[in-house]
């Protein structure tokens, strides 16, 4: 090989390393693209996640506090109902 041809194959692998590297480096970029999305979504997904519990635990302190109330609604009735069958 002359001196001529392997400076024109050093350059054409040269530039083919480059493009190589281009196309990783856009590669790259979109993973950490795609990671920065997934994470976002991962946030959101428990901010809501957090939101569905805050409102899980209202809903049961007042299926609780109506459970209580109808247990002294019973109670008071009962006594009412006793209280007139004495008289």
């Amino acid at each position: 090989m002359t001196m001529k041809t392997t400076l024109k194959l050093t350059a054409a692998a040269a530039s083919l390393a480059v493009l190589a590297g281009c196309a990783s480096s856009s590669a790259l970029e979109e993973v950490r693209m795609t990671a920065e999305s997934a994470q976002a979504d991962a946030a959101e997904a428990r901010s809501i996640a957090t939101q569905a519990q805050n409102t899980a635990n209202q809903a049961q302190r007042d299926a609780q506090a109506a459970l209580q109330m109808s247990q002294q609604n019973r109670e008071e009735m009962n006594r009412m109902f006793e209280s007139s069958m004495r008289k």
